[in-house]
């Protein structure tokens, strides 16, 4: 059916008056509703005011305008129905063909810090969201637009089939038209649940980014929704799978701890090795460090900077067999190395992921539901070290800089979490163990597999000693200063151990789980 009647009513007016014009030179009458009848009026387009159609004022401030039968019926009477062309024709409702609508700007109003309750809900937009579904539920006769990207699209397809448009380019609008409406609900419910302080529920609506390679394993399907492509760029290779997006994003939030240039491998989310340069030091001085904790586990790992990839670093990682390489930026030799191997996946990671960081929730699904919880964004307990000392002996300055490096490796490593290390680099790592001793041992275990000597070192742990082995196990195998939550029932049995071995020992007050 030829769209001979369009209704526009926009608070985004990017592109408006050009699809109007264009609609206008196929003989499309134009209704429209305040600012943005004015907008097309001061075009020198014809446009009829809704007050005018309807012979109902607007009202309350604006607040009641298209919700009317001469609106809602015109965009819900069935064309092919046996009695609804009847029923329009004796109530004098004319079709309305096509439907512009976006929605008043809440989204971006409650995202200014001085917003009030009141603005907020002056942006909650009513009207809208109801045009909106009633097109899109009849969208076999009715086509309905609500984003200024599908303006050109839509122009074309009816200057190409004489004012018409396609049944499927009406059922693709009209399902984006729900997903945006659904999103917009979504908005308004946890911004008034926020500011009641209550919550009551939780929901979300996310556009799909992308379908995935496969899940955790090739025979699961897998999907990313939402804007991860804002933070990362794939530069080349395979597609991403749903173990590579979850890799990914733990290995930006772990280099994301440190400023100084540091360069860490993972494998299945865990560091294997972490190293910083110092001054006078390059990446490639980094990449030492980290490499040297754990040399088998860069195969088939991940490896990510937070500083452009250099050639000389590109040189000597492109040797080794490695699924994901992530960075700001690769040089321009460094892409060319790379790049030979086409399976390998480059990711640009945003300068804005390390400087803001991303404060969105944690969720799982569970039984039934989903669990929520806030990001563990930032390592806690580091400030005034020097003030939480528990042992006889207090650490010195250098075991107090290991101390802040090996904590914040160890907040991403799965638990129950050791870590041992210097100032500037890892040395054992144990991971994901079901008792604290064991992943002691492992990480002992480890840094004699890579020749490395624990003498001298600091040892992290994500959680309590609930006993004195785990700490016995580090103190035997050479560290001399530990940095752990504290809280157990058998902490001064912990600090005794400690004590006796001589060991500085210091406690945060905040664990990192990570499960």
């Amino acid at each position: 059916m030829k769209i001979e009647r369009a209704l526009l009513s926009v608070s985004d007016k990017t592109g408006l008056v050009e699809f109007a014009e264009r609609l206008h030179a196929m003989g499309v009458e134009l209704l429209s509703t305040g600012g943005t009848a004015k907008a097309l009026a001061g075009a020198g387009l014809p446009v009829i005011e809704i007050a005018d159609y309807t012979g109902a004022p607007e009202m309350f401030d604006g607040r009641l305008k298209t919700i009317h039968p001469k609106v809602h019926g015109g965009l819900l009477y069935r064309r092919e129905h046996a009695d609804d062309p009847r029923q329009a024709r004796e109530h004098d409702i004319p079709p309305i063909d096509l439907l512009v609508v976006n929605l008043y700007p809440f989204e971006e109003t409650v995202a200014r810090e001085d917003v009030t309750l009141e603005e907020a809900i002056e942006n909650i937009d009513i009207g809208g969201p109801a045009m909106l579904r009633a097109a899109s539920k009849n969208y076999t006769s009715v086509t309905v637009v609500t984003d200024p990207d599908d303006y050109g699209a839509v122009a074309d397809e009816m200057e190409e089939n004489e004012g018409q448009t396609r049944l499927k380019t009406r059922e693709r609008l009209a399902i984006k038209v729900f997903q945006r409406t659904s999103g917009y609900d979504g908005a308004i419910s946890r911004y008034l649940n926020q500011c009641q302080e209550t919550e009551c529920c939780y929901s979300v609506s996310l556009p799909l980014a992308s379908e995935l390679r496969y899940g955790e394993n090739p025979h699961q399907e897998a999907r990313l929704y939402g804007s991860f492509g804002d933070y990362f760029t794939k530069l080349q290779g395979k597609d991403l799978s749903y173990t590579n997006v979850l890799d990914i994003a733990a290995a930006a939030e772990l280099v994301g701890e440190f400023r100084r240039p540091t360069v860490a491998i993972l494998k299945h989310t865990n560091p294997c090795g972490l190293g910083c340069a110092d001054a006078g030091e390059d990446l490639r001085d980094a990449w030492e460090k980290a490499f040297e904790t754990d040399k088998q586990a860069p195969f088939g790992g991940v490896i990510v900077c937070n500083r452009p990839m250099t050639e000389g670093l590109a040189r000597v990682i492109g040797e080794i067999f490695t699924d994901v390489i992530i960075a700001p930026d690769f040089d321009a030799e460094a892409r060319a190395i790379l790049q030979k191997k086409k399976n390998l996946r480059l990711m640009r990671v945003a300068e804005e992921f390390f400087s803001t960081g991303v404060e969105e929730p944690v969720v799982r699904s569970a039984p039934g539901g989903l669990l929520v919880m806030d990001a563990d964004s930032r390592a806690l307990g580091l400030e005034n070290l020097e003030e939480k000392v528990k042992t006889e002996r207090p650490p010195s300055a250098a075991e107090i800089e290991a101390m802040r490096f090996t904590w914040r490796v160890c907040k991403h490593v799965k638990s129950n979490a050791i870590v041992f290390g210097a100032r500037d680099r890892t040395l054992g790592i144990g991971a994901g163990q079901m008792s604290r001793v064991d992943a002691c041992r492992i990480a002992v275990w480890k840094a004699g597999e890579a020749g490395l000597s624990l003498e001298g070192s600091t040892v992290a742990s994500d959680a309590m000693f609930p006993f004195a082995d785990g700490l016995v196990a580090a103190a035997e195998a050479g560290a001399t200063a530990c940095i752990q939550p504290g809280g157990s029932v058998r902490d001064e049995e912990v600090i005794a151990a400690a004590d006796e071995r001589k060991m500085a020992m210091v406690f945060t007050g905040h664990r990192h789980f990570r499960h």
